[in-house]
């Protein structure tokens, strides 16, 4: 990373834009956030490309299968698909992007949604789902969060939509959380959500492991929220970038970070407010989101 460049972002769904529905657009206060942010000497710190997934004529998306030949430093990747979401050639070309140094942040949702992450490499398989890659302890296939009954496990219940959880760092604590302007001068607050996924430190993955766990509203069970990969040498002696698995996009969706931006029609829970009451939790997922950004890019951002 050349020092005094913006470095390069893509949020990205696995989806095609749909209106009602989880695709890039909910997700417009992120990308603002990010965009507004600056170094010391008032230069912004990131250009940011917001899109949803574009399949060709041959059902691939070209940016994706290509992601490894383009400019962009990092990738967040928000997998809101039923399983069929990315090709088979999309996991590959964001496999090599990840294989050349970039970043890649990947986050789902309950169940088996945003599954067709299951294939990236290192990263895919951090994410359990409900019928693929499975979580490898047998007794958390079972449903945590009973609110919603036709969503199944993994959907640990951490609160509502528009409240706040307070997570639990997993020592020795990453910089990923620490947040010196803060009372407790760590990141303590992340947005809730009724029906979290499942995520974990693939086996093998030496520079993989879990950085923060939340804990269900419903049974008092701690889950993982967040797994950290840490910039590693590939098969061919090449760098492998950083990566993030993250339990549910819906830590960095609208909805979730103010109610008032509104949420599709399929989402009937009841929603809160605590979001709203606590200025905190706000400025605690954005400090995050900043932290990831800058992690992401590798040293050379520093």
């Amino acid at each position: 990373m050349n020092q005094g460049r913006m470095i390069r972002i893509l949020l990205q769904t696995t989806i095609p834009a749909v209106d009602d529905g989880w695709s890039i657009r909910r997700y417009s206060i992120l990308r603002d956030y990010l965009a507004s942010l600056e170094n010391a000497r008032g230069e912004p710190l990131f250009a940011v490309t917001a899109r949803d997934r574009e399949p060709d004529a041959r059902g691939h998306d070209p940016l994706l299968c290509g992601l490894a030949d383009s400019a962009f430093d990092e990738i967040w990747l928000f997998a809101a698909d039923n399983g069929s979401g990315l090709s088979g050639e999309e996991c590959a070309g964001i496999t090599a992007f990840r294989q050349r140094g970039g970043g890649i942040l990947a986050t789902r949702d309950h169940q088996d949604a945003g599954s067709s992450i299951c294939s990236l490499g290192g990263v895919g398989a951090a994410h359990y789902f409900h019928t693929r890659n499975q979580d490898p302890d047998a007794s958390r296939h079972c449903v945590d969060d009973t609110e919603t009954g036709t969503i199944s496990w993994p959907n640990y219940h951490s609160g509502r939509n528009g409240d706040y959880q307070r997570i639990i760092p997993v020592e020795p604590v990453h910089d990923l959380l620490r947040r010196p302007d803060s009372p407790a001068e760590l990141i303590e607050f992340f947005p809730a959500h009724p029906h979290e996924g499942g995520v974990g430190a693939p086996e093998g993955e030496t520079g993989a492991r879990i950085i923060a766990m939340g804990k269900s509203r419903m049974t008092n069970r701690s889950f993982n929220l967040i797994v950290a990969f840490e910039e590693g040498e590939g098969l061919e002696g090449n760098r492998l970038g950083r990566a993030l698995a993250d339990s549910s996009f819906h830590h960095f969706a609208d909805y979730n970070w103010d109610t008032n931006s509104g949420c599709p029609s399929f989402v009937s829970e009841p929603m809160g407010d605590g979001m709203k009451r606590n200025p905190r939790a706000l400025a605690d997922i954005q400090a995050y989101v900043r932290n990831a950004a800058m992690w992401l890019a590798g040293e050379g951002s520093r």
